[in-house]
C-alpha cells in the first residue's frame, strides 16, 4: 500500500541501504577531522546513488559535497559523522561494556545523523529525476562538529553562497522542530611560558607557567559573577608542565571554551578572558600566547521553515517502534536516573512523563525556547542561509547525550526507525520547497529581517585553520 506522500515511498525504498551505512559508520568511530573511513563510506554511497562528489573542501580532507539535479533552487542538507573520544561500547547491551577501553564511540548519534540526511537527499534526488523538475539537492558531509567547527570553515570558504535553504536534523529522545537557540562560542588555547629551576635549591630563579594557569582560572572564576547570565565559560588544563613537583614548570597550557547567547556578546567576553590571561602572565613574570581553535555562531531561527517543518512531522507522527524496540528502551531506562529522564522533557518545556520509554508524540512548535542549550556549527550556516533543524527520536527517553547508553543504541531498531522518520520529514519539506518558490522567498525574507542591524562575523578568523584537538579529551 502506497504512503500518503510519494516521497515517503522513496525514503522507504532506500532506507535499508542507508541504515547499513549508519551501522558501518558506527563500527568505525572516528573523531574530529580524522573521519577518513566514515567520509569515504559517505562518498561511496553518494556516487552509487548518482551524485557528483567533491572531497577535501575548505582545507578539510574529510569534508565532502554531493550534488544531483540541475537548474532551479539549491536545497542543502547537512550531514555529520564524527564520534567522541572514550565512549566505546558494545551495541545493544544495557550495561557499560566497552568494545575497546578508551576508544571512541558514537555518543551523539552522528552515525545516524549523516546517514539519515543522505537518505533524505537520495529520495529527493530520485523524485527530481522522476518528475523532471529543475532543482539541485546538495549533501554536505561536515566533519568535526564536536568542537572542530567544520561547517564554519565551509561557510568561510563560500561553499554556501549559492544555497537557497539548508536543512539538518539531530538524534534525540522526542520528535520536534529544534528550538533555534544555541550559544555562540570560541575555543582558545592559552599557552604560558616561564623559566624552570630547582624548586627547592633555587626557587627564586623559576617563573612558573603553571602558576599563571592557576591564576588565570581564579581570575575567570571572579569574572563569572559579572557576565551575562546566559554566558558560559569552561576550561581544561591540557598541559600541566610535567609531573615532577621539584621542578618549576616552564610551560603550561589551558584550553578555554567561551560561550554567549549572541555573537555581539561573545566578542567582548573573549576580550575580557584574554585580559585575564595577560594579567596572570604579568603577575608571574611569564609570557602568554593565545590561539583560536574553533568557533560557532548562535543559531538564527526561521519562522516560515519552522512552521512548514512542523506540518511535515505532524503528518508523519512518531516512529513506529515495535516490541523489541521497547524492550531495549526499558533495559536502557533501568540504567538512567530520574534526573536524566526528566531532562528529556524539560529541554522542550514539556511536562515530564516519567513512565515513557520511547517517543509517542510530536512536541508542539515553539516550546523549549528558554531551556539550557549548547553550541553547534549549524549556527554559523544559519546566519548565511535560511536553516531549519528537527530532532528525531532515535533512543530511549532520558538517554544522556555523550553517554555509553546512547552508543549502545546506535545500531538498534530504535535508531533505524527514528532515522527513517526524520529522513521522511526532511525529504517531504525539500519536495515542498522545490514546488513552492514562495516558501523559499519567505524564508529568505525572514533571514534578512532577523539579521537587520546584526552584522555577521564568522567566529573563525581567516588565519585559523582546521586542526585536530590539541590534547586528548
Amino acid at each position: 500500500m502506497a504512503n500518503a506522500d510519494e516521497i515517503w515511498d522513496l525514503v522507504e525504498k532506500k532506507a535499508p541501504r542507508l541504515c547499513a551505512l549508519s551501522d558501518a559508520v558506527w563500527e568505525t568511530p572516528e573523531t574530529n577531522f580524522g573521519e577518513y573511513a566514515s567520509s569515504q563510506a559517505h562518498a561511496d554511497a553518494l556516487r552509487e546513488e548518482g551524485f557528483t562528489v567533491t572531497r577535501g573542501l575548505a582545507g578539510m580532507p574529510t569534508a565532502i559535497l554531493g550534488e544531483a539535479g540541475s537548474g532551479g533552487p539549491v536545497i542543502a542538507i547537512l550531514g555529520e559523522y564524527d564520534a567522541l573520544p572514550g565512549l566505546s561500547q558494545q551495541a545493544g547491551v544495557a550495561a557499560k561494556q566497552p568494545l575497546a577501553e578508551g576508544a571512541p564511540g558514537h555518543g551523539c548519534g552522528h552515525n545516524v545523523l549523516g546517514a539519515g540526511s543522505l537518505l533524505a537527499a537520495v529520495a529527493v534526488k530520485d523524485w527530481l529525476a522522476a518528475t523532471g523538475r529543475p532543482g539541485r539537492v546538495r549533501y554536505y558531509g561536515c566533519p568535526a562538529e564536536e568542537g572542530g567547527s567544520g561547517k564554519g570553515f565551509l561557510v568561510r570558504a563560500g561553499l554556501f553562497d549559492d544555497v537557497d535553504v539548508a536543512l539538518c536534523w539531530h538524534p534525540g529522545a522526542l520528535v520536534a522542530v529544534n528550538p533555534p537557540i544555541s550559544l555562540a562560542c570560541t575555543e582558545i588555547l592559552f599557552s604560558f611560558e616561564g623559566r624552570s629551576s630547582h624548586a627547592a635549591a633555587s626557587p627564586e630563579l623559576g617563573r612558573s607557567a603553571l602558576d599563571a594557569v592557576e591564576l588565570m582560572n581564579v581570575g575567570v572564576n571572579y569574572m563569572r559573577e559579572h557576565m551575562p547570565s546566559t554566558a558560559r565559560v569552561h576550561y581544561a588544563v591540557v598541559d600541566a608542565g610535567g609531573s615532577a613537583p621539584n621542578v618549576v614548570q616552564a610551560h603550561a597550557a589551558v584550553r578555554y571554551l567561551i560561550r554567549a547567547r549572541e555573537l555581539d556578546e561573545l566578542t567582548p567576553l573573549v576580550g575580557r578572558v584574554k585580559k585575564i590571561a595577560e594579567g596572570a602572565a604579568l603577575m608571574t613574570e611569564t609570557s602568554v600566547t593565545s590561539r583560536i581553535l574553533s568557533g560557532d555562531a548562535n543559531l538564527m531561527g526561521n519562522s516560515p521553515l519552522e512552521d512548514a517543518m512542523q506540518i511535515e512531522i505532524e503528518r508523519l507522527g512518531p516512529p513506529p517502534f515495535d516490541p523489541e524496540d521497547h524492550a531495549l528502551a526499558r533495559a536502557i531506562r533501568a540504567t538512567l536516573s530520574p534526573e536524566d529522564i526528566r531532562a528529556a522533557f524539560t529541554r522542550f518545556g514539556v511536562e515530564p512523563d516519567m513512565d515513557l520509554a520511547l517517543c509517542d508524540r510530536i512536541v508542539p512548535l515553539g516550546l523549549g525556547q528558554g531551556q539550557g542549550v549548547g553550541s553547534t556549527d549549524v549556527g554559523t550556516v544559519s546566519w548565511v542561509v535560511p536553516t531549519v533543524q528537527i530532532r528525531g527520536a532515535t533512543y530511549a527517553v532520558g538517554t544522556p547525550g555523550h553517554s555509553w547508553q546512547l552508543v549502545a543504541q546506535g545500531k538498534s531498531g530504535i535508531a533505524h526507525k527514528g532515522m527513517e522518520q526524520a529522513a521522511k520529514a526532511m525529504a517531504a519539506l525539500m519536495k515542498r520547497l522545490f514546488l513552492d518558490a514562495g516558501l523559499i522567498a519567505a524564508a529568505k525574507a525572514d533571514l534578512v529581517k532577523r539579521r537587520t542591524g546584526r552584522p555577521f562575523e564568522n567566529p573563525l578568523p581567516d588565519d585559523v585553520q582546521p586542526c585536530p584537538p590539541v590534547a586528548a579529551e
